[in-house]
């Protein structure tokens, strides 16, 4: 029930247009050919932050269970948008000759909500008649995120294998609300090669390879939309795929662990907007005022990120019950927290 909590929270959370900008993302379709450019630019810092966040969490030490020992651990990461990439300037994004703006940047999704956005203005052809139609750009969402960061859960098992093996799965089923439902899945291994090293063996310290993948696919309703932008029955879909490389190592002592890693994470992240949209264009026109265009399937958004990363973090031992957090510093800075059920 607790890992169900979680999870739903984070999926209504995760989706921003599902709040108070969803009229306002929906609007840039009246851009028509620089509506994927300008959601892309709008919403990248999300799809970043969402990367780094997911490819935290993964350990909180380096020694491997035993044969068979396992531990369940409940966590939370959060990455911090740096400033630079709470606004975008729209001369860059490479925009059509259609579309003029009255300011040269706006907020991105990780901006502000009481800051200024641009205003854009769209003039074209359509159905032989010469249209017009200015929208606002959203603003952001900062104010409305946890320390202002982009968060993810790390919900996982560790089972300890044969040759100084642990594999680590993440997973939950299809949960959520009725017009939001997501996944998650990721599988990950932790060789233990402290005994490559000689004496070490016989120290506190441990040191381990990691290497772990994830996927989070999220189902959005968007439902029923009137306006400028009309749809019946739309949705969105966004897929997320992570990807982390790590040499690790801890100092374990009966009740404190000091525990940190370099690596390189890494990911992609698709949002595809589904459904049939209804444009409504004026025309100036007193004959014909207004004109509509209906478009399918609008545009589907992809996003990269890749950082090497370099992580720092402790653990406090009571028994099986463990208390961890961490930061790792990488393009999107990131901490992490959580608890752990150990039984080794």
């Amino acid at each position: 029930m607790i890992m169900r909590k979680i999870i739903t929270a984070f999926l209504v959370l995760f989706l921003f247009f599902k709040a108070t900008n969803a009229q306002e993302l929906e609007t840039i379709l009246l851009a028509k050919e620089d509506a994927q450019k300008l959601t892309k630019a709008y919403l990248k810092p999300a799809f970043k932050g969402f990367i780094y966040s997911m490819n935290n969490g993964w350990y909180h030490t380096a020694k491997v269970h035993k044969k068979f020992g396992f531990d369940i651990t409940i966590g939370a990461s959060t990455s911090f948008i740096p400033e630079a990439d709470e606004i975008f300037d729209i001369r860059n994004i490479g925009l059509s000759n259609a579309s003029t703006f009255d300011r040269n940047t706006s907020p991105t999704v990780a901006g502000s909500n009481d800051g200024t956005s641009a205003t854009i203005s769209y003039q074209a052809v359509v159905n032989g008649q010469n249209v017009t139609a200015d929208f606002q750009m959203p603003t952001g969402v900062k104010e409305d995120l946890p320390l202002s960061a982009v968060p993810a859960p790390s919900i996982q098992v560790s089972v300890g294998l044969p040759f100084k093996l642990d594999a680590i799965v993440r997973y939950s089923p299809r949960i959520g609300s009725d017009d939001v439902k997501g996944r998650i899945f990721g599988i990950g291994f932790k060789k233990e090669i402290t005994d490559w090293f000689g004496v070490i063996d016989k120290t506190p310290l441990h040191i381990s390879l990691l290497a772990a993948y994830s996927n989070m696919n999220v189902d959005y309703i968007i439902g029923d939309v009137n306006g400028e932008v009309s749809t019946r029955d739309a949705s969105a879909e966004f897929d997320l795929n992570t990807y982390t490389f790590q040499a690790i190592a801890s100092l374990n002592f009966p009740i404190i662990n000091v525990y940190g890693g370099i690596g390189y994470n890494s990911g992609n992240t698709t949002l595809s907007m589904l459904g049939d949209y209804t444009l409504t264009y004026e025309t100036g026109n007193v004959a014909v005022p207004t004109v509509q265009e209906t478009t399918t399937d609008p545009f589907s958004l992809k996003e990269s990120a890749g950082s090497f990363n370099a992580t720092i973090g402790a653990r406090i031992s009571l028994g099986f019950f463990k208390i961890f957090g961490s930061y790792s510093m990488q393009e999107y800075n990131s901490l992490n927290a959580g608890i752990a059920f150990s039984f080794r």
